[in-house]
């Protein structure tokens, strides 16, 4: 475990150096959603007050979403690229399926400080529209930590399949169908008007992410039942975090 431990000292130390850049790259984009959608839409009337109730959750969704899957699939990328820097944690005296969960812990802790930074953007711009009801903390804590891991977990399998030079097509191609087709801008239940859609998009670990936000911080908007979403963020957190491991132990003995 110490070896364990070392590395996530490492990962950590590199965090902090660079906390700067870290917090503008995963504030930004939340800025920019709430203050659009939650703001200016609201002021020129082209969406209702009410609508920052259904925004907050899905921008909580997608924010956590990005920064554990930016947060583990780039740097993973880049291990495994022309610098192989990889090699380094590989002759630790550690299992692979530990220092896979390593890069899973880290890109968990990057989600959890992401989704923090959420609540005070959202508040100052959107407070006068928001009328939030939290049900339950232990239930908003429990999405909180699923939804860490289940960004992690993407991270960790799309950081094994692609290469540095291809994350822009990565970004174009499979993050931003997941952000779009995610119940983020809208509920799943308002979906029922295009039934093959809504049963597709049921394979996106994000739609359970907004859903069960919406759930716990919103309730009185229509939204999958907590029933649903816990096991949809715990298989996806299995599932993605079964063929991560997979595609690092091949390209590690590749």
């Amino acid at each position: 475990m110490k070896t364990f431990f070392a590395l996530m000292e490492r990962d950590i130390t590199v965090l902090v150096r660079d906390i700067f850049e870290f917090v503008v790259r995963i504030a930004v984009q939340p800025f920019l959603f709430v203050f659009v959608f939650g703001y200016v839409l609201v002021s020129i009337g082209q969406v209702k007050p009410s609508y920052a109730n259904l925004l907050l959750p899905g921008i909580l969704a997608i924010s956590m979403m990005m920064a554990g899957i930016q947060g583990t699939a780039i740097p993973l990328s880049q291990d495994f690229g022309a610098i192989k820097e990889i090699e380094d944690r590989l002759m630790a005296p550690i299992k692979i399926s530990m220092v896979v969960l390593e890069k899973i812990l880290m890109g968990t802790i990057q989600a959890w400080i992401a989704g923090g930074l959420v609540f005070p953007i959202a508040w100052l711009i959107m407070r006068k529209n928001l009328s939030l009801h939290v049900q339950s903390y232990p239930a908003l804590f429990l999405f909180l930590f699923l939804v860490g891991m289940a960004s992690a977990a993407t991270g960790i399998t799309l950081g094994t399949m692609i290469d540095p030079f291809k994350i822009p097509l990565m970004f174009a191609t499979i993050i931003i169908p997941l952000i779009f087709l995610g119940a983020t801008y809208y509920n799943w239940m308002a979906l029922k008007n295009v039934a093959w859609l809504q049963k597709l998009i049921l394979l996106n670990p994000v739609v359970y992410a907004s859903e069960g936000f919406r759930s716990v911080l919103t309730p009185q908007i229509p939204h999958i039942a907590p029933l649903y979403t816990i096991p949809g963020l715990l298989g996806s957190i299995i599932i993605l975090s079964g063929l991560g491991l997979r595609g690092f132990i091949k390209r590690a003995y590749s």
